[in-house]
């Protein structure tokens, strides 16, 4: 998952963090529990429990209970029959059941963009899940780390054996933290940022949710200007929780001191880790 992540605040602390899906390009003639590949780049490996493992071709079938699985510098996109967009970044695995109702990321990170007419979408990573039926969100997860963000329409995560244990996010929201602790609340994200630099959206065909999510990126500009939202030096960078405060200085990994890039009052570009860029 790549983009830009910068923390923006909202009396505390909020969020900037860039992401994006894409117009789903596949048929709307496929079997409820199937999905159809509509990109797909480099090695990206189908195993099918009923069939030997093979590789990902543009427009292939795939049916539910097989596991997708990118590579190194891998990215793929399946569409479904109700025109639910799954983008993958590299390294990432991913199966389905009873089509678009049950999503499972098994690692890694994923783009969905599901319509308001989406028959239940759910997408589960570990321990926790989020109901995303009618949103366009992003989720990355690797052991002891969650991340869910909403870029339009709204979300809820929670965690399925706790009951209770839920939080609604909002477009702009993100919710980060380790899946086995109870679901923590959520903060603001800078959508345009976000958007400008993902590689879910960047060079890509423009997503079905294009307009709604400029709508609502206009919508935090406004609130920019109205100093209810407000830019922070906070910043993400790569896979994690670790929050860094750019302008300060830094120690690189010879344990020497370097002088931090400097921001004030507008977002920090923050290139997220390459086993998550998709």
């Amino acid at each position: 998952m790549a983009g830009q992540v910068h923390l923006l605040s909202l009396p505390l602390i909020t969020i900037t963090w860039s992401l994006a899906n894409w117009p789903p390009s596949g048929p709307s003639a496929l079997p409820p529990n199937e999905a159809r590949v509509t990109r797909v780049t480099n090695d990206v490996r189908l195993l099918d429990p009923l069939a030997a493992t093979r590789r990902a071709s543009l427009n292939d079938s795939v049916r539910e209970g097989t596991v997708v699985r990118t590579g190194k510098d891998s990215h793929a996109e399946l569409t479904f029959s109700d025109q639910t967009a799954v983008r993958f970044a590299a390294n990432t695995t991913f199966s389905f059941k009873n089509g678009t109702r049950d999503l499972s990321l098994g690692e890694g990170a994923v783009l969905i963009q599901a319509p308001k007419r989406a028959s239940g979408a759910t997408i589960h990573a570990a321990s926790v899940a989020a109901a995303v039926t009618g949103t366009t969100v992003m989720v990355e997860y690797h052991p002891g780390v969650c991340k869910f963000l909403v870029l339009e329409g709204t979300g809820r995560l929670y965690r399925p054996d706790h009951v209770g244990d839920s939080v609604l996010v909002d477009p702009g929201q993100l919710v980060i933290g380790n899946p086995k602790a109870a679901v923590s609340d959520p903060v603001d994200f800078d959508i345009a940022r976000f958007v400008k630099t993902s590689r879910f959206i960047v060079g890509l065909p423009p997503l079905r949710s294009e307009s709604s999510m400029a709508f609502e990126a206009q919508k935090q500009q406004r609130e920019k200007s109205n100093k209810t939202l407000i830019d922070t030096n906070l910043v993400i960078f790569g896979g994690g929780t670790r929050v860094s405060l750019v302008g300060q200085a830094q120690t690189n990994a010879g344990g020497q001191k370097t002088a931090a890039p400097t921001a004030r009052s507008t977002p920090i570009p923050a290139q997220e880790a390459a086993r998550t860029s998709p």
